[in-house]
């Protein structure tokens, strides 16, 4: 883990915030040079730190209506049972997030659909066909309560 100083932390924030703020603006918010700024953000990336850059996209806004949580258990837990299922899911694009989790499930999914169709089309035909699923437990979401991608600091 990398010790991160409070203008690490200042840097980071804002990069959370938005991530196209210029270099300059950057810079004088956080009372650096441009050249120190550029040193910063390179070691934040090389530690690993800063993973990547991405652009967020308002779901409803491209025609994913519906957001929802799928649980799922898996019949057996051995290797090679556990490593067909993450294979799928990462080829899954309507998962955004899954997660191994402790409890009476497994994994927890989080997913984007169109629409109850296509919720329909993908769980019979996309995750329940995956060899060595068991249960599968489909929750939509209602509203959001609370939506961020920013790691508090």
């Amino acid at each position: 883990m990398i010790e991160l100083d409070e203008i690490d932390r200042e840097l980071l924030k804002y990069l959370q915030q938005d991530a196209r703020v210029t270099q300059a603006e950057l810079a004088r918010r956080v009372n650096l040079s441009p050249p120190g700024l550029q040193k910063r953000i390179r070691k934040l990336e090389e530690s690993g730190v800063i993973s990547r850059y991405v652009t967020l996209l308002d779901r409803e806004a491209v025609g994913y209506d519906m957001l929802c949580f799928v649980q799922v258990t898996l019949q057996r837990h051995e290797p090679t049972a556990v490593s067909n299922f993450k294979t799928a899911v990462r080829h899954m694009a309507e998962v955004l997030e899954c997660h191994h989790i402790t409890g009476e499930y497994d994994y927890l999914l989080k997913i984007v659909v169109h629409n109850r169709k296509h919720l329909e089309q993908f769980i019979l035909e996309t995750l329940t066909p995956v060899p060595g699923m068991d249960k599968v437990r489909t929750s939509l979401v209602l509203s959001e309560i609370k939506q961020t991608t920013a790691v508090p600091l």
